[in-house]
């Protein structure tokens, strides 16, 4: 089953829109918190975890009835065009700052927090799950997975490079003024690329004529599926690492690297500056998009994607772990591990959307029952809950080693931060790996599933 590239660049878009809430989020939310809101780390910390019990509940909802959805335009499609508004929405509120006291401070970050963390299960686990049925062909779902994230990564160097120069300028010294302005504009792009997404993608693979709906079968095929258990492993332990590393660089920069521009330059007279972790970030992602074009196909078609996630995944843990060493004042020191890393976990980044495509065929191929969206409201579940996790183990890192918001921090915090960029992720990282070893899908294995589901369908 090809796929029109016209039709991967429109699916793409929706990855887009999904990683301008992630990647912010994953960045930016607990330092939001603590440093624009005003809240304490851990009540902060506290939030990120609290809505996962919530999404234990909501993940699976999202999956079983995108599933039982039959449309003219398909299961999955409606879902992701209905929810692009508001969750659009959602997503601008969670970055307003109210000038109210502490406890309403907290209870309105919890409510809005909470309510995008739905709507994100009923917009993202559908639209995971449509680029399971686009095609069945293992390399075209590579290409589809690569392609979206192209998108995806482009978006992550908007976010990354570009949110504190909007913050800043936008706000004009306003820090909360400008966090809303900034962030409403990434809602309304959101929305739009969400809504063009839908209207692109079509779905070419559907559940055998005479499945029925079976919640407890759902249930019982996933759970029992080898693969998809050490996916959701691998995926939890990864998006808590993300989370975790990528929440303590807002502090590492903002409280360790000196504060001089990396990059200063004048453009139509005017002088524009980069702060260092907007360019530490701009950086990283360029050689990202870079090697998310280029490698993942090259690398998979030749290794297989198992082979090729254990060896990448295992270099960022390595690379991860030598921001220890590096003195938080040394530019190239910061930028090579920097380069090295992101060229490391770039070819992870497509693959592991592709994979899950083929855990959902695996769970066809051994039980004869299709439910991908239940496949992948799973795998969105341990994305999420492990945003969370890693988010609140960021905040109760820096408040166990007295991490105080707008001050000089101790030795004690210091270290507390360095521990939270280096160590501590890189074992995250390595977790991820292990689980990959008990990932059974072999490029063999994938071969044998792909024609033997097609004399099926047939």
């Amino acid at each position: 089953m090809k796929v029109p590239f016209f039709e991967k660049v429109g699916y793409s878009l929706g990855d887009g829109a999904a990683n301008l809430v992630f990647q912010l989020m994953m960045m930016f939310q607990l330092y939001f918190y603590t440093d624009v809101l005003g809240i304490g780390a851990g009540a902060a910390g506290a939030i990120l975890l609290g809505s996962r019990v919530l999404d234990a509940f909501i993940d699976p909802l999202a999956g079983v009835l995108s599933d039982r959805t039959k449309t003219r335009w398909g299961k999955f499609r409606p879902w992701v065009a209905g929810t692009a508004i508001p969750f659009a929405a959602l997503f601008a509120l969670s970055f307003l700052s109210p000038d109210w006291g502490e406890r309403a401070k907290i209870a309105w970050a919890a409510g809005t927090y909470s309510l995008l963390m739905a709507l994100y299960s009923f917009n993202n686990t559908p639209y995971s799950s449509l680029g399971g049925v686009m095609t069945d062909d293992g390399r075209e779902r590579t290409s589809v997975a690569t392609v979206r994230f192209v998108a995806a990564t482009i978006a992550t160097i908007v976010v990354q490079a570009c949110t504190l120069p909007l913050v800043q300028l936008l706000g004009k010294g306003d820090a909360k003024l400008g966090w809303a302005l900034t962030v409403g504009i990434y809602a309304v792009a959101a929305a739009i690329m969400l809504v063009v997404s839908a209207f692109s993608a079509k779905e070419r693979i559907s559940p055998p004529p005479a499945q029925k709906p079976d919640f407890v079968r759902d249930l019982r095929d996933v759970f029992a599926d080898v693969p998809w258990r050490a996916m959701f492993t691998l995926t939890f332990f990864l998006f808590i690492t993300l989370a975790l590393w990528g929440s303590a660089m807002s502090y590492y920069f903002q409280y360790m690297v000196p504060k001089e521009p990396w990059i200063s330059t004048t453009v139509f007279g005017r002088q524009i500056s980069l702060d260092p972790f907007s360019t530490f970030n701009a950086i990283g992602q360029a050689i990202t998009f870079v090697a998310v074009v280029t490698l993942p196909g090259i690398l998979s078609d030749k290794f297989g994607k198992k082979a090729t996630f254990i060896v990448c995944l295992a270099l960022t843990a390595v690379f991860t772990a030598g921001f220890y060493f590096v003195d938080a004042s040394s530019k190239g020191g910061l930028l090579a591990l920097c380069a090295l890393k992101s060229l490391a976990y770039a070819p992870t980044i497509p693959l592991l959307w592709a994979m899950m495509g083929d855990v959902a065929d695996h769970s066809e191929w051994i039980s004869g029952h299709r439910a991908t969206g239940f496949v992948f409201a799973g795998i969105v579940f341990a994305l999420k809950a492990g945003l969370g996790l890693g988010g609140a183990m960021c905040g109760w890192i820096l408040s166990a080693f007295g991490f105080v918001p707008h001050a000089e921090q101790t030795a004690s915090a210091i270290s507390g931060i360095r521990l939270a960029v280096s160590f501590i992720p890189a074992l995250g990282f390595t977790i991820g790996v292990i689980a990959l070893f008990f990932y059974p899908i072999t490029k063999a294995t994938a071969k044998q599933m792909q024609l033997e589901l097609d004399m099926r369908r047939k």
